[in-house]
């Protein structure tokens, strides 16, 4: 996967999902940045390019959502503590898991208001 395949990938997650909206894309750190364009809808989504060719998928590490993507997908995704999502330059990703999680993140706020108390 490159790293123009998952941008293309959050854009479609984005799309097809009316809660979430458009998106504002920016640069954080270096890395290209995804973020609801509307306020308390989601988290941001950065992806980085790491030195052995392959991609992580950044998420804000003080929220619960790699976590939560390792509860829901332990097998079928490589993590990184609870900051990434790890693809692997010669592996294909299990790509239904991730826009799954991309969704996860980019809805993490409507959610969290949405649990019950």
């Amino acid at each position: 996967m490159t790293p123009d395949d998952l941008k293309s990938m959050i854009r479609r997650v984005a799309a097809a999902t009316p809660e979430i909206g458009p998106l504002e894309e920016s640069l954080k750190w270096g890395e290209q940045s995804f973020t609801p364009a509307r306020r308390n809808v989601g988290s941001s989504v950065r992806i980085a390019e790491r030195n052995d060719g392959g991609l992580a998928l950044m998420f804000i590490c003080h929220t619960n959502l790699v976590d939560e993507f390792r509860d829901l997908y332990p097998d079928a995704l490589n993590y990184e503590g609870n900051r990434a999502i790890l693809i692997a330059a010669d592996a294909a990703p299990d790509r239904e898991a991730l826009a799954h999680c991309i969704a996860l993140a980019l809805t993490y706020k409507l959610r969290k208001r949405q649990k019950p108390a």
